[in-house]
């Protein structure tokens, strides 16, 4: 089984900021001390290419997050301050879901260990998220002729507004949200094909009765 991991792209944060950016080094630390995986499982994907992300988000969005571009209002709604290492390490996270999806299909299960970016819209990016892996993967799975349908479950306790936005209307990708019902977002912009809002509360038993459904 492969594992794509980007965390030695670290993205530079201001002491006291509020994303926990080490969380994906300990996820990767974690499986591999486990022995369940051998050393050759842990890949190092390659970056999303302009023409990959442009399946799914605007050129100039793009553009503009690559030349450091963005407005105050556009960075403050992604949450994290520009660098050069941001762009890359959003490339990569992307890169990275493609590279488990092609995986995935040629030795039936893969992953990524550092996605879920579903916040990106197909022309802003919020909530930490720049681009939207699973949007970005989907498309690009089409595009080589992988795959003709595409099943987006995303078990986040938030809603996938993005991925549901930029997908919304094609009938070749399914978008199914788990999420919890008063978490963010709190004004909901876009259904997914598939809104499951689960109460503040709810048990282990429950959520996979739930997701099962």
């Amino acid at each position: 089984m492969k594992l794509f991991s980007c965390d030695e792209f670290v993205l530079p944060l201001p002491e006291g900021h509020r994303f926990p950016m080490r969380k994906y080094a300990m996820l990767r630390e974690r499986l591999a001390a486990s022995g369940a995986f051998p050393p050759e499982s842990f890949c190092i994907p390659a970056a999303a290419t302009f023409t990959e992300l442009t399946r799914a988000h605007a050129p100039d969005y793009v553009e503009r997050v690559e030349r450091g571009e963005l407005s105050p209002a556009e960075m403050r709604a992604i949450g994290f301050p520009w660098s050069s290492a941001m762009v890359e390490r959003s490339k990569r996270s992307s890169g990275a879901t493609i590279a488990a999806c092609r995986a995935a299909l040629a030795d039936g299960v893969a992953a990524n260990l550092a996605g879920g970016t579903h916040h990106a819209f197909y022309d802003r990016g919020e909530g930490f998220c720049v681009f939207n892996d699973m949007a970005v993967a989907a498309r690009a799975m089409q595009a080589e002729g992988r795959v003709d349908k595409v099943l987006v479950i995303d078990c986040d306790v938030h809603q996938g507004n993005g991925t549901a936005s930029i997908l919304s209307g094609d009938d070749s990708v399914f978008t199914l949200s788990i999420h919890g019902a008063k978490n963010y977002p709190f004004r909901r912009e876009v259904a997914s094909d598939l809104d499951v809002d689960l109460p503040d509360g709810t048990g282990d038993a429950e959520y996979l009765a739930a997701l099962d459904a």
